[in-house]
């Protein structure tokens, strides 16, 4: 599984776009070399969601510009491997979650991509009560057989969108599943859930009660994904990890990696084609993190930063 951060500094400067590019450009090469079953991305696909012309400090392209941008870099997989592409504050309102609204849909429609909509099973209602894939559910079997549930849930998810989540996680027909949760805002560098935000968003719940409403209650989500955080090439503000345990006694492995203001802060060049690299071992348990950039590797002169190998970027844990 490759994991993606939050694209939205790649794609406010047309100079940066190539680099996303190139990033979905590298998974799509190594689809059959790595056997990638699955891309996930944590979301802020755009910097605006709805602004008519960018400013030239935050972002010289208009949102439009950007969402077609970021819709093009996943079409790269299209028909090739299936991703779930979570929604963030900075996807909704105007230029962050002043509302609700979100042109996502407009963009990332069920049937852009044939891989994820063969897997999808679950579809949540947007804030307008409209079906919607910033909230859903794909279904995953591993080549040893093993059930996965992946379910994305829209950014500071509704009270709604996590009564919907909690009633299909604890449904009879997925009880023997492992379920992979995807969303935003969750964790912080200091790998403490997010309590609160200052967001206009109503209902907004953040990592705290993304928790306790949904995450521990459950008996089987054992993986949280999240992005969000970060500061000025600062690597280890851009990540978090944390262990917890569910009302099953099962263990939650929960990650937060984004890379957003690496390559020259909040204005430089995305975050340097940061992504990571999670190796399933066969005994369905192992899970073997390594972060990589295909920015840094396609070069020779280059090759050698293209893999971070701290401690909190190379690593591995289990799942129950």
């Amino acid at each position: 599984m490759v994991l993606l951060p939050d694209p939205q500094t790649y794609v406010k400067f047309a100079r940066n776009q190539p680099i996303f590019e190139l990033m979905t450009a590298w998974i799509s090469e190594n689809i059959q070399p790595l056997n990638i079953g699955m891309v996930l991305c944590t979301g802020d696909l755009v910097e605006q969601n709805n602004i008519l012309t960018g400013d030239g400090k935050n972002g010289d392209q208009n949102s439009g510009e950007q969402w077609r941008s970021v819709a093009r870099s996943f079409g790269r997989l299209d028909g090739k491997v299936a991703y779930i592409a979570a929604t963030g504050n900075h996807d909704y309102g105007f230029k962050s979650a002043e509302n609700r609204e979100t042109v996502y849909n407009d963009y990332f429609p069920a049937d852009k991509n044939s891989k994820s909509q063969a897997l999808l099973k679950e579809v949540g209602l947007d804030v307008q009560g409209r079906p919607s894939l910033t909230n859903a559910a794909y279904e995953f079997i591993s080549p040893q057989g093993t059930k996965y549930l992946f379910m994305v849930l829209e950014f500071a998810p509704h009270d709604k969108t996590l009564a919907w989540a909690k009633e299909v996680v604890d449904a009879p027909r997925y009880q023997q599943h492992k379920v992979v949760l995807l969303t935003h805002s969750y964790l912080n560098a200091n790998n403490e859930y997010i309590k609160q935000e200052h967001y206009a968003v109503e209902e907004a719940n953040y990592g705290k009660a993304i928790w306790e409403k949904l995450v521990k209650p459950s008996k089987n989500i054992v993986l949280v994904f999240a992005g969000h955080i970060g500061a000025p090439d600062d690597e280890q503000a851009h990540v978090a990890f944390k262990t917890d345990v569910n009302a099953a006694g099962k263990r939650v492995q929960q990650m937060v990696f984004n890379a957003q203001a690496l390559g020259g802060g909040w204005h430089g060049n995305g975050g340097d084609g940061w992504l990571r690299i999670l190796e399933f071992l066969p005994n369905e348990k192992t899970v073997k993190v390594k972060t990589f950039s295909p920015f840094f590797a396609i070069s020779p002169t280059t090759q050698h930063l293209a893999w971070r190998t701290k401690d909190y970027d190379e690593f591995s844990f289990e799942i129950d």
